[in-house]
Formats: C-alpha cells, structure tokens, sequence
C-alpha cells in the first residue's frame, strides 16, 4: 500500500466491494454517454485495489465519485488515463484526501431552474423561495434566467435578454408549459457550507464539480455567476432541520412560500432527511423536490417506471409528478397538473 495511506491493515474485501460497486454504478448509471472521462475513470477506481484502498481511508460520506474526481481534476487537471489517475493519487494521495475532508460535493447547476419552472409559474403568485442545499444560491433565481422547453421559447427571464444565459430542456408528455416568469418578492437559501461568488476559489470548485467535456454546462454556469453576482441571492449557513422553521417564520405573509431543493437531500442522513419532511410537511410552504427516486423511496413508489436510468423524479408536497434529467436537460411528464397549492396549511 502507498505511503499516502494511512492504514495499519488493509480494509475488509466488503468495504472495498462497497466502494467498488458505489464507482461501478456512477459509471453506468450517471455518467455513461454524458463524460466518457469520468466513465472511464470510475470504472479504472472500481477495477482497482490501491484506488479503492485509497477511497477506504476517508469517511464513506466523502467517498462520491464526483467528490474524489473532482479534487483530482482540481490539483491536477483532467487525468490522462487510469494509469495516470493511479499515479497521481500514489504520488499525491496526501493532498487529495485533504481537500476530500475539507470540500463537499456542492454542485450548483442553474439549468435545473428549467424543470422548477412548470412549477413555479403554476403557484399564487407571487413567491418567496427557500431553497436547502442551496451551495451559491444559482437556483434561487429561475426569474432571472432565459428558456427554452421543445423547439419553443416559453418563458423568458426578469433581467435583461443579453446577460441572462438561455437553459434548454427537452419536454415530454403533457408538461404545463410557464407562460410567464413567475414573480418572487423574497428568497433565501440555506446550507451548511455555503459557497461565495466572490471567492476565486469557491468559484473554481463550482467549475470542477462540472463534468470533463461539458463545455454547455460550463458556460452556462459562468452566466448564471454573472447574472447572480449583479443582485447575489442570501444564502445563510445553517442546517436544513433546526434551520429552517426560523426562515419560514422570515417569509413574507402575503407571498406563497416554496420550499425546495435539487440534488441535495442525498448528502443528508436518513434520520435528518425524515425530519426535515416532517418539518416542511407541517408548514405552510408549498414543497418542491427534485432528487434521485431512492432519495424518498416511499413517495417514489407512487411514480411509474423511469424511461432512462439515472433521472430524477419531480414532486410537488410528496406527490410524484414527472422524471427530469439530472441537470435539467429533460422534463418527462406523467402526472396530472400540479396540486392547486397556495401553500397555506390553516
């Protein structure tokens, strides 16, 4: 074993088996035909041993594929191949595990305000956002942002038309297209960590955390720092239980209060994940969730088979409405119209 590993024995094969398969999924449910770098490389991790060994040596809460690759690229660049990737965590595996234990995985992907918007157009207007898991806050701002759903432009942003980047998402079944933006008086994010746009190196960890050769991604992100660095939304440091009922209590009376989050609930410990239900369940904010099925599985019972592997399922206050492509690519609807919540609880 690499001196960069700090274990007196080796972990049990069921550990490395754990990791192996987590790298081995990633590979063929995440990235398979969206980075053939990051396929690639999860599948040379999962095939392994002084990789997986590696991995071993940090919490299994900072063992995420996109957590380890990304901390590679970051101090490294893109590797050249697995024997290059093996290489550098040997040679630098000390440096690597460092910014494992001190980053998380934050992805803030603005184009996933494309598959909010159905949504949020459809509420009583007008809105007060509370986004958990907010990292940089980008998608408190679906008003400020352009799209395009199908071959139409349906909705178009608050700013104006040339600094706001233009997210397109593919659309099936019968998606309530927004016919307008909605009209938010209030927004605040909440996270553990939250990320600062105007931290150079904030913002460089937002970039590697796209993916290698999605240069649409990449460029879209830079537009929405751009536009979100003329008027940054409030993104408080906090915890999404305990937190919470104090910014919900902070919402303007006469908005519709949206409490909503995006890939964020699977970095959340089962027990908090069941409490925050409970907690924005039991308030008068309409709930907007857009995670991966297992994230919730007693609600993602309710929805029909995915079409695709890998998607995230839409739902509004817990019921299921259409599966969506993790970066908001896609929209594929096969609920009914979105519950007629005012968000009011009385």
């Amino acid at each position: 074993m690499s001196a960069n590993l700090p274990r007196l024995t080796v972990p049990p094969p069921v550990e490395l088996k754990r990791i192996a398969d987590r790298y081995a999924g990633f590979a063929h449910s995440e990235v398979q035909g969206a980075s053939p770098i990051y396929e690639r490389m999860a599948l040379a991790v999962a095939e392994t041993s002084e990789l997986l060994e590696f991995l071993a040596t940090v919490p299994s809460d900072r063992q995420q594929p996109n957590l380890f690759l990304a901390a590679v690229r970051r101090l490294h660049g893109v590797p050249a191949g697995p024997k290059h990737l093996i290489a550098i965590v040997r040679d630098d595996g000390a440096r690597i595990r460092a910014l494992m234990m001190a980053r998380t995985t934050q992805t803030n992907e603005p184009a996933r305000c494309a598959v909010l918007m159905p949504l949020l157009a459809q509420l009583r207007q007008p809105l007060a956002l509370i986004e958990v898991g907010a990292s940089a806050g980008l998608c408190l701002l679906p008003d400020r942002y352009r799209y395009q759903y199908g071959t139409a432009q349906r909705a178009t942003a608050a700013v104006a038309a040339g600094t706001a980047p233009i997210f397109r998402c593919r659309v099936s079944g019968p998606v309530p297209m927004p016919s307008a933006v909605p009209r938010i008086v209030w927004r605040r994010g909440l996270d553990l960590n939250p990320l600062d746009l105007d931290s150079d190196d904030d913002v460089a960890w937002l970039e590697t955390l796209v993916w290698p050769e999605q240069e649409t991604r990449l460029a879209g992100l830079h537009a929405a720092i751009r536009v979100a660095r003329q008027e940054p939304p409030v993104v408080a440091k906090g915890d999404l239980v305990t937190d919470l009922p104090l910014l919900l209590e902070a919402a303007p009376d006469e908005a519709t209060v949206v409490v909503f989050h995006t890939a964020a609930l699977a970095y959340v410990a089962a027990a908090d994940r069941a409490r925050f239900v409970e907690v924005v369940r039991g308030s008068r904010a309409v709930w907007i969730s857009n995670e991966a099925p297992g994230v919730l599985p007693t609600l993602a019972s309710a929805a029909p088979p995915p079409p695709a592997p890998g998607l995230f399922l839409l739902m509004q206050d817990g019921v299921p409405l259409a599966w969506t492509g993790p970066h908001g690519q896609s929209i594929d609807w096969f609920g009914a119209a979105p519950p007629a919540s005012s968000g009011r609880r009385d």
